[in-house]
């Protein structure tokens, strides 16, 4: 070309790379990786450009744990619990579960018994099931050991049935033997679950369940018990698999 030599070529290319390497790159996310927060400017958003890993929604799970009551003065309680679920979407499951325990007296309950010559009054707790709604919203991953876990931190509300047995009919009378009898109750069930993933399809939860019932206290002479509400807790760890 007339009139350009190599000095203004060599400018020109300069000119050219730089308005080039000047220009930002532009990550555009998927309308659904938006997320609004209402503690920033109203004209600000954000994207979350990395995919969530583990997803839930139309997924089927089920647990298998054991536990400690965490509720008795008196017993050492164990317990063997097993849940299903199914998530409707990405935060909220609909989930049954039920529990089977085991009672022993506790050394509480012996020195009690062997120091005073008494009988405390006793609640045991035999079996539970229910069906609760499980909320997920919390979800996030950790870097431990050089290898990142995923977790979902969940709560559960529900209704149930819990089966016990007590010596409310007896321990207020010296005269009679201490006697368990079989006692059936309607609870309102809480819940709340941390679940690490393992792999995609394996997972491990620690949880803790609460029982919420209306019952009486002992009978004395020949008086029943005041009702009062009254709760049993749980703690229990568990293996689960979900598809």
């Amino acid at each position: 070309m007339k009139g350009l030599n190599l000095k203004d070529l060599a400018i020109n290319t300069m000119l050219l790379s730089t308005m080039t390497v000047g220009i930002p790159t532009v990550s555009v996310a998927a309308e659904k990786d938006l997320y609004d927060f209402l503690w920033l400017d109203p004209d600000k958003k954000v994207y979350v450009l990395q995919n969530k890993v583990h997803k839930k929604e139309h997924t089927v799970y089920a647990n298998l744990g054991v536990g400690l009551g965490l509720s008795s003065t008196f017993q050492d309680t164990s317990l063997f619990h097993g849940n299903i679920g199914y998530y409707l979407n990405e935060e909220w499951a609909v989930e049954a579960l039920y529990t089977s325990y085991s009672n022993k007296d506790n050394e509480a309950f012996e020195n009690l018994k062997r120091l005073n010559g008494s009988i405390p009054f006793i609640r045991k707790t035999k079996s539970n099931f229910g069906l609760i709604a499980k909320w997920s919203p919390f979800y996030g991953k950790i870097n431990t050991f050089n290898k990142i876990f995923y977790f979902d931190w969940s709560f559960g509300l529900g209704l149930g049935k819990l089966n016990t047995e007590s010596n409310a009919s007896t321990v207020g009378n010296p005269a009679m033997a201490n006697n368990y009898s079989s006692e059936s109750y309607t609870s309102v069930i809480g819940k709340t679950e941390l679940t690490l993933h393992a792999t995609k399809n394996i997972h491990f939860s620690l949880g803790l369940i609460m029982n919420n019932y209306k019952a009486p206290g002992p009978t004395i002479s020949n008086q029943a018990g005041k009702e009062k509400v009254r709760n049993n807790l749980d703690s229990m760890f568990s293996v689960g698999f979900s598809f």
